[in-house]
């Protein structure tokens, strides 16, 4: 769901073919995606194509596999927001509630909720997170953060409300946020007078015959998947209070999760149908974020996707669908994989068949080279000092305060602490250097180098010969590629449908575009040719083999 991407943009090029997707081209799909994935992830996939139903299972280490069946339920995390929207919606259909209305409308009389210049929150801006309220409760600790919701109280969450401030008018900006579903569900469940699971069964989980899908009250004969971190340890399931689980609280197995797809989707019609379909209607389009009522939309070759992705501790989750081509993708995971960007990108690619699948983290050995430009002190926005060392062949990292803690290494270009999840993305700048992202928790910050760098070698700078070398088409995936061509005395790199950026050298045969985060490698033959290139940006690594025959003329704009 990041724009910015290259590869994302292949999506607006011409219609993807229908397609009817089988059990085993399923299993290849997830296979190619997650066969020695450093996670350890199993992962549960469904995919509806016009009634047709390919559901596979697959472990990134078959010999760990574990014994899950079609009674296996999973945490889906933030995918319950959208069966809240649905509650919601059924009461906007039946109820003189807008979602223009304030949000206080909805909340027990009496309860304070924060406003900005006398512009309330209304209720659409909860459900498409332009509310202002922020991406986490603030000054709220849990007791047991690998359990963070569990002790969180209506006391908590009502003081917290009255105490937060709003910087800026809702509905102005675009940012996700847990608190403002929170406060959409206790305020569904209080004007209820039903716990939130209570209300599910009955408007949304009851109709769909979504029988094996709860919160806390498990039916008998299902059993709870066990969650893990990235790193293969085991994750306790989270807990949340009675009225407040509507932002992320619900299990469910694969099959009942078709079932919701199938709703969605209008083909297995119930009560809820109309509101699941009010759902899905667009109500904003913020800094890039068009949203229905807490679905995500996109459009891909004149068709609205929606979707949501999920997680928590120990589990992701991925749900999409296009109702106008009767299709739609579940995956389950019982590994959270937020750090290594979750399970969006082989989501959409079930939806769409231009989209990359997608590649495994593999553990692997770091460049000494890398390692040695990166040793050295930081600090992260915020202000915490964190320093990396040398450590064997390895890298150490060791924040203020803290214990130091050894790091691996993957395919994907990330450092990763083997004892707790978060990821260390170095990026190339333009003049050599190193800097590194630090994603953790859902959040991505930012290091500043507070040390001076290794001293660097004299930087390589090709003459207008040598750039002829490189340029050509370069195909990465069947409906995207890259055109490297000079102009402006340097090289340049422009995506499929996409501007030109221009490219610094760094060393020779690599160079990078510092202003999108991207690197790209090439690669020779033994005759001294270049013959391919490795473009790596954001997490991801594509490879495409230069076409022969080709000059890569600039392009119309």
């Amino acid at each position: 769901m990041k724009a910015w991407l290259w590869v994302v943009l292949a999506v607006v090029l011409g219609p993807s073919p229908a397609f009817a997707i089988s059990d085993s081209d399923l299993k290849a799909a997830l296979s190619q995606r997650f066969t020695g994935d450093r996670t350890g992830a199993c992962v549960a996939a469904g995919v509806i194509d016009n009634g047709t139903v390919a559901t596979a299972y697959v472990c990134a280490d078959p010999k760990t596999a574990r014994p899950y069946d079609e009674h296996t339920a999973f945490e889906i995390g933030s995918v319950t927001k959208t069966m809240t929207a649905a509650l919601l919606a059924e009461l906007i259909a039946t109820h003189d509630i807008a979602l223009d209305d304030p949000i206080a409308k909805l909340l027990p009389p009496g309860t304070s909720v924060p406003s900005f210049n006398g512009h309330e929150i209304t209720i659409g801006e909860i459900v498409t997170h332009t509310s202002g309220l922020p991406a986490i409760l603030p000054d709220y600790h849990p007791p047991d953060p690998k359990n963070p919701y569990a002790g969180a109280t209506e006391r908590d969450l009502l003081d917290t409300l009255a105490a937060i401030k709003l910087t800026r008018e809702p509905g102005s900006k675009w940012e996700y946020s847990n608190p403002a579903m929170i406060v959409l569900s206790y305020a569904l469940a209080k004007r209820a007078g039903k716990d939130y699971e209570t209300l599910l069964r009955e408007h949304l989980l009851g109709p769909l015959g979504m029988n094996e899908t709860y919160v806390a009250t498990r039916p008998p004969q299902v059993h709870l998947a066990q969650g893990h971190y990235p790193n293969g340890e085991a994750a306790p399931p989270w807990d949340f209070h009675p009225d407040m689980a509507g932002v992320g609280g619900v299990r469910a197995t694969l099959a009942d999760m078709l079932r919701y797809m199938e709703g969605e989707l209008g083909t297995r019609d119930s009560a809820i149908t109309p509101a699941l379909a009010l759902t899905q209607q667009e109500v904003t389009d913020v800094d890039k974020h068009r949203m229905g009522i807490n679905w995500f939309l996109s459009v891909v070759n004149r068709h609205t996707i929606a979707l949501h992705e999920g997680a928590t501790g120990g589990y992701s989750s991925f749900a999409g669908f296009d109702r106008d081509a009767k299709r739609a993708v579940v995956l389950l995971s019982d590994t959270s994989l937020v750090t290594l960007g979750g399970l969006g990108q082989l989501g959409f690619r079930l939806l769409d068949t231009s989209r990359s699948t997608g590649a495994p983290h593999i553990a692997m050995d770091a460049d000494a080279k890398l390692i040695d430009a990166l040793v050295g002190k930081y600090r992260l926005q915020g202000g915490l000092g964190i320093e990396l060392r040398h450590k064997d062949s390895g890298l150490t990292i060791q924040a203020d305060g803290q214990n130091e803690f050894e790091m691996g290494y993957d395919s994907a270009g990330d450092f990763y602490p083997r004892k707790f999840d978060a990821v260390l993305r170095p990026r190339r700048k333009a003049d050599g250097s190193y800097g590194f992202t630090w994603f953790q928790g859902g959040g991505a910050v930012e290091a500043k180098r507070i040390d001076p760098p290794p001293a660097a070698t004299s930087r390589w700078m090709p003459t207008d010969t040598q750039l002829q070398d490189y340029v050509g088409l370069y195909p990465l995936t069947p409906n995207f590629g890259l055109r490297i061509f000079v102009a402006d005395g340097g090289l340049n790199v422009q995506g499929t449908n996409q501007r030109p950026v221009k490219l610094a050298p760094v060393e020779q045969d690599i160079f990078v575009a510092e202003q999108v985060g991207a690197e790209i490698d090439f690669a020779r033959d033994a005759g001294d040719k270049i013959v391919a290139l490795t473009l790596k940006q954001r997490g991801q690594v594509l490879k495409g083999e230069r076409q022969q025959g080709t000059t890569a003329e600039p392009a119309n704009r």
